[in-house]
């Protein structure tokens, strides 16, 4: 994998260094980091301070004689900065351009520049990502990538098929050969092969899992997605209300978390709803073009739950062709949308790098956005769309943009900071109950490395801080390890991709109470035990305050199953935490 690491030298690794000092004379041998307070958001420069570069051979006679001259109050920028001669100063604003001209003249010094900033950003190596997916890029798909790429999640694209298959005529799409396709189903032809004969549905398939970073062709928004591709529209691009019914509920009952429906038609139809509501009923998050009529949004998209979303062009302004009205949520960009594709009806390894318009186009960039929430754990479909509109960039007009235009970036970085902050606040919480709790009754609190890897392991993750670094997006095909550190126990059988995770059989007191039941024992042991029914109860505290999970019983039933597992966690947290027991 190529890698693109912006590191954070200079102005946040190393420091963005200042000190107070006497102007002019001294050199201090403090490092002290720059808490960001002067930043210029604008150039991500950091204002009135600025890094030189003297020659290796200079002096400390040297170096004392540039600052006398200029004014300086010169410093290095670490204890490592000795042989590089790498030095920080604090200037006025008003004299940076003035002495970054005379500095770079000064025969002493190798180079001066303005200090600046520099942050990890993954960008794929996709030839044509750079060149023609505007459309990734301004859904804020590099910040998306730092924190999730749908990894364990299964969407449905309910269309006219995937390029997924290599048999008999058909062959699978060549940037396709990284992306998971699982089992899905043909209703036009009653195969198990859902192959695509007419090439819409791998276009729209692409834009939510496209094999990304491989060096070739385009990219995906939820690239580590499974496709379960389910054919409904025959090579002509139509199918029939009992095929479309049939595959959204084939979907529903094979276990996908997403379904995409690129297609619709004018009028309301029982069958048609009824799918849908069963679809929803399952937990399941239905996404669909509103139409492309420029008049009322069509069905499925128009229907109660359902995710619609109407097409946008590269100024965020509403296409010519799409659909309007009141059941319009979102917005996505369906103008000039590349991605791979079949042609000659999927014979003869015929394939393209097409550029469509339509609402099919942009509801695909939503589903992968929902995708990736999932892979967060935001499994619930109602929470799922409050976090895409909550997310999404305002605009006036309601009926034309629902909630505003897709930012799927802002959108999984407030999901994930949100439930970062909420189970810290939480552990702390716990922790702070079970200790008065134990003090109460005469006992001593557990403490140590033991007690905080239990509650980080079960309440928040090993690396929850992991995007800050982008440890995820450099991470190839272990991406999947790093998520795991992401990510509370809870979680992990979410990233695995197992269908269980709906019942939450992690996110309970069930794995604590097994902990307890075969280590109790072992002294040693036991404030380990009682981090991680800290950190569980946390984790439980926090899913049912929130109520974004989707459980099979209902979010009433989730939040008592949880706060009776909290309550569980909570009991042997006290009785491993205290040291005097015996």
């Amino acid at each position: 994998m190529s890698k693109t690491w912006q590191i954070p030298a200079l102005a946040l690794l190393s420091g963005g260094l200042f000190i107070a000092a006497t102007p002019g004379l001294a050199r201090a041998e403090s490092y002290e980091v720059n808490n960001g307070a002067d930043l210029d958001p604008a150039t991500q420069d950091v204002s009135g301070e600025i890094a030189v570069d003297l020659r290796d051979d200079a002096t400390e006679t040297d170096i004392s004689d540039l600052a006398r001259q200029y004014g300086l109050a010169l410093r290095p920028n670490s204890i490592f900065s000795g042989p590089e001669k790498l030095e920080i100063a604090k200037v006025s604003p008003a004299d940076e351009a003035r002495l970054l001209e005379q500095l770079s003249r000064d025969p002493r010094v190798e180079h001066v520049e303005p200090m600046a900033i520099y942050r990890t950003s993954f960008v794929p190596n996709d030839p044509l990502y750079a060149e023609k997916q505007w459309h990734l890029k301004r859904v804020g798909a590099e910040k998306a990538w730092e924190y999730g790429c749908g990894e364990g999640v299964t969407v449905a694209v309910i269309d006219t098929g995937v390029a997924c298959y290599d048999k008999g005529p058909f062959s699978r799409g060549s940037d396709l050969a990284g992306t998971r396709c699982g089992d899905g189903y043909n209703f036009v032809n009653d195969t198990p092969e859902a192959y695509d004969d007419q090439g819409h549905g791998t276009h729209v398939a692409g834009t939510i899992a496209q094999t990304t970073n491989n060096e070739k062709g385009v990219a995906g928004l939820a690239y580590c997605s499974r496709l379960m591709p389910v054919k409904v529209l025959n090579r002509y691009g139509w199918g029939t209300l009992a095929d479309v019914a049939e595959g959204i509920r084939y979907a529903a009952d094979h276990g996908a978390q997403v379904i995409n429906m690129s297609l619709g038609g004018p009028s309301s139809v029982g069958i048609l709803k009824d799918a849908v509501e069963h679809a929803l009923s399952k937990g399941v998050i239905v996404v669909a073009a509103a139409g492309n009529s420029g008049k009322a949004v069509g069905y499925p998209a128009a229907y109660p739950g359902v995710i619609a979303v109407s097409a946008t062009d590269q100024n965020d302004k509403i296409a010519w062709f799409s659909s309007r009205g009141p059941q319009v949520a979102i917005g996505a960009p369906g103008v000039a949308v590349t991605q791979q594709t079949i042609c000659e009806g999927g014979r003869n390894k015929c394939e393209i790098f097409g550029t469509f318009n339509g609402t099919s186009m942009a509801s695909p960039h939503v589903a992968g956005s929902a995708a990736m929430l999932v892979g967060l754990g935001v499994t619930e479909p109602g929470a799922v769309r409050r976090a895409l509109e909550r997310g999404a960039t305002p605009k006036d007009e309601p009926q034309l943009y629902g909630a505003g235009v897709l930012d799927t970036g802002k959108s999984i970085v407030n999901a994930y900071w949100t439930h970062v902050a909420a189970r810290l606040a939480a552990l702390f919480a716990v922790f702070l109950l079970v200790s008065r709790r134990i003090k109460k009754v005469g006992g001593e609190v557990a403490s140590g490395p033991g007690v905080l890897f239990g509650a980080l392991l079960a309440g928040v993750g090993l690396l929850p801080f992991a995007p800050l670094l982008g440890l995820a997006s450099h991470a190839g095909p272990m991406r999947w390890l790093v998520e795991l550190a992401m990510r509370p126990l809870g979680e992990w059988d979410l990233v695995l991709g197992t269908s269980m995770h709906r019942w939450l059989p992690l996110a309970s007191a069930l794995p604590t109470m097994a902990l307890t039941a075969f280590f109790f024992g072992a002294k040693r042991l036991r404030p380990t035990i009682g981090g991680f029914a800290v950190g569980s109860a946390a984790l439980l505290t926090t899913v049912a305050i929130f109520a974004d999970v989707a459980f099979p019983l209902g979010g009433i039933l989730l939040r008592v199953w949880t706060v009776l597992n909290a309550l569980v966690c909570v009991w042997v947290a006290r009785i491993t935490l205290d040291k005097k027991a015996a």
